[in-house]
């Protein structure tokens, strides 16, 4: 039997851009799984990777720059380190912006966890023209300093090397202090003192600590000092009190701005003892400053984002026809396989219409999203992402919202394939509570990946000559759309000032295959788990709100009544010819046996459109007909948007049921695209009118509870589902409307 592995939880913290996803994903691989914080929506991620004769448990901490609870991120980062104790913490920082990546690192020593540092991107720094002398920093730091280059794994053995002689030593680390001056050292002595007296909130953080964050006026702490004991707090907040209006009189300033001016002070003077060292001028102009002068210009900046946008979507499109016909091949193979296994019955059609045509529908589109997202990662890990939220903070600010909008924006799919859902929880990082509102109920807008299918679905069918240029043009109006309905309710119902925009834009990186790889399977596989799960739910249940009641007795025998009366008019060896057919044999259909097969399916496509009419999905698609049809939808579109409200995948599924009635010619298979083209009434200006309405109404189920969580109340997520619907309908109506009228795209 081989020696048990020793088990090791560590922690992975550091600021933004540092590269802390990259370093974990170097460590971890494929061994790592994504969920959340418990109460909160901040997502967790962790994994496992063996060293030696240890498996650590890394968690990825949320990117922070402090631990001061002023976000949910950074209250996550802190409750993590003092409630679960991790054996030791890796803090990632960046070579090329040391001073302001140790800030957090001084903090996480005053906490006192075991601190390794991996000092990432060490030939970025040196491209640069900056050299650290990682042992001094060390020596001076009294933590392990490793360098790492993390896209190329580079370091990583040497850091878990360290990890474990922390994880080994039991916590035993040298105990962290600053001095602040004398005015905040002496305040500090005489609450560690009364802190420590009262035992107060020892269990979680060291007693300095809790006095800092006394004077700091942390919210989270303090409120914990109070429920604890709220004596014991008043007192710590009287000698906060003192210390602050003598620091205000002698000095003019605060006790939080004392302490983070004698944090940046002690890092400034560790780096200036040879530390840090430039081959080159501070000020010199760097590749990325060179790069960022024409990426970010005011005139060619925003041609060239329109140029990149419609070079993915050509990538795209260009790229995935072919495995999306495999897809296409495999879905109709699969449908013919069950259907000559399974006999006529209930089980046959909810697996051939419920099951295949439904889920089968979605997963048909699984080449062109995994294209998709691999164009994404490429951006966001190049770091280009982060100049189209600069650029687009100007175009931001005249509508009302503020310029850190645009990440949740391109997270909800801002380009293509996001979810709406990572999106209303981004907007935690807005300050102001009536920007992060505005952008929380115009994200949905965007075209997440669930609204994909449809878009290539429709273009797809109908655009067939130009798919790059009408999704490049779907995603214009869905930005022009939710900008507009965010200065409405910015200038209405949740009017206010707009709050000031500081961004940093990190350095431009090549971006490591592996990255792009690990980025584009996560992100495709949380979409194939969606398919398999609650799309197939869904499927199952649309499939059975669309087959029962069913047709009465007297209702069925009308339709076989029917088929026997045309196969009275022909020879009974041209019937004998289709049932050899139909029982798997290699027979060649005369000409006479062909048309009566055709005519035998269009008598078996009017039994199935009278049974779904008269099915509970097909009375309220009929329902809804007198209201619709304004918009063009007849009764089997409004129930794949009835449909859509529990998740947008659902209208492909839906669509995929509704039509799988048979085939007007049943030698050749045809895709749903090719069946809604020849399907009467269907239009360009149809599907122009349906992908209107699908980019702006209501959003997913899901997203509805993200909006209600984030904002609070249940209001803001009736009002999203209702609002959006409204203005949907609104604006497909007009452009059907209108369209008819002057005979636009078929109209």
């Amino acid at each position: 039997m081989g020696k048990q592995l020793e088990q090791r939880t560590i922690a992975l913290g550091g600021n933004p851009n540092a590269g802390k996803t990259t370093l974990f994903n170097a460590l971890t691989g494929s061994r790592q799984h994504v969920g959340n914080y418990p109460g909160v929506t901040v997502e967790r991620i962790e994994g496992f990777v063996r060293h030696q004769d240890t498996e650590f448990h890394i968690i990825d901490l949320p990117g922070t720059y402090s631990l001061t609870a002023y976000s949910e991120d950074e209250l996550v980062a802190r409750d993590f380190l003092t409630e679960m104790k991790p054996e030791a913490v890796i803090n990632i920082v960046d070579a090329a912006n040391l001073e302001r990546n140790l800030y957090l690192s001084v903090q996480l020593l005053e906490l006192g966890v075991p601190v390794c540092i991996a000092m990432n991107m060490v030939d970025s720094a040196k491209s640069m023209g900056i050299s650290i002398d990682t042992v001094k920093l060390s020596r001076l730091m009294q933590v392990p300093v490793v360098p790492t280059i993390a896209r190329s794994g580079e370091g990583k053995e040497q850091v878990l090397d360290e990890v474990m002689k922390l994880a080994s030593a039991g916590g035993n680390v040298n105990k962290f202090q600053i001095s602040y001056g004398d005015d905040l050292d002496q305040v500090l002595i005489e609450m560690e003192k009364v802190i420590a007296d009262g035992q107060f909130l020892d269990e979680l953080y060291p007693g300095r600590w809790i006095g800092i964050k006394y004077l700091e006026n942390d919210p989270d702490v303090v409120e914990k000092g109070e429920q604890q004991d709220p004596d014991l707090s008043k007192q710590l907040l009287a000698m906060v009190d003192k210390v602050s209006r003598h620091l205000e009189t002698t000095l003019g300033t605060f006790p939080e701005a004392l302490i983070a001016d004698y944090r940046y002070g002690y890092i400034g003077a560790i780096l200036k003892q040879g530390v840090i060292k430039r081959e080159y001028p501070a000020d010199r102009l760097l590749l990325t400053d060179r790069i960022d002068r024409v990426v970010t210009n005011r005139f060619f900046g925003p041609l060239l984002m329109l140029a990149i946008i419609y070079g993915l979507y050509q990538f795209v499109f260009t790229y995935s026809q072919v495995p999306i016909g495999w897809f296409a091949i495999f879905f109709e193979w699969l449908t013919d396989v069950v259907s000559s296994v399974l006999p006529d019955g209930l089980l046959k059609s909810m697996i051939v219409s419920g099951v295949i045509d439904g889920v089968g529908g979605v997963l048909g589109f699984v080449p062109l999203i995994m294209f998709m997202f691999f164009g994404i990662a490429i951006l966001e890990d190049s770091g280009y992402f982060a100049r189209v939220a600069y650029m687009l903070d100007r175009v931001f600010s005249i509508f009302g919202l503020h310029g850190n909008s645009v990440m949740p924006f391109i997270i909800s799919g801002g380009i293509a394939g996001g979810c709406a859902v990572p999106g209303v929880m981004a907007s935690r990082t807005l300050k102001s509570p009536r920007e992060k509102l505005a952008t929380m109920l115009t994200v949905p807008f965007m075209n997440c990946g669930a609204k994909l299918p449809i878009m290539a679905l429709l273009v797809g069918a109908f655009f067939a000559e130009h798919q790059a240029s009408m999704m490049m043009l779907i995603t214009l109006i869905a930005w022009g759309g939710a900008l507009l309905v965010a200065k409405f309710l910015r200038v209405t119902i949740i009017s206010g000032p707009p709050t000031p925009f500081v961004m940093e834009l990190p350095p431009y990186r090549l971006p490591t295959m592996r990255g792009l790889l690990i980025h584009t399977w996560e992100r495709t596989w949380q979409y194939i788990k969606k398919a398999g799960t609650v799309i197939l739910g869904i499927s199952i249940l649309l499939w059975a709100m669309m087959t029962f009641p069913g047709l009465s007795d007297s209702d069925k025998q009308v339709f076989i009544q029917q088929r026997q009366e045309l196969k009275q008019t022909v020879p009974l060896s041209v019937v004998q010819e289709i049932e050899r057919k139909a029982g798997g044999e290699p027979v060649t259909l005369s000409t006479e046996a062909l048309s009566l097969r055709k005519k035998l399916v269009l008598i078996d496509n009017k039994e199935g459109e009278a049974g779904l009419r008269g099915s509970v999905a097909g009375r309220i698609g009929i329902s809804l007909e007198s209201v619709s049809r304004f918009a063009g939808f007849d009764w089997r579109t409004n129930i794949a948007l009835v449909g859509g409200f529990a998740a947008k995948e659902v209208v492909v599924t839906t669509l995929g049921t509704a039509y799988s009635l048979g085939e007007v010619d049943p030698e050749a298979a045809v895709s749903l695209g090719d069946t809604l083209k020849r399907t009467p009434g269907w239009t360009p200006l149809l599907a122009l009118s349906l992908i209107l309405f699908t980019i702006f109404y209501a959003p997913c189920f899901v997203t509805i509870v993200a909006i209600v969580k984030e904002s609070g109340s249940w209001k803001w997520g009736v009002f999203s589902m209702v609002f959006n619907t409204v203005l949907a309908f609104g604006i497909a109506t007009l452009v059907y409307q209108i369209g008819s009228a002057v005979g636009f795209l078929g109209g």
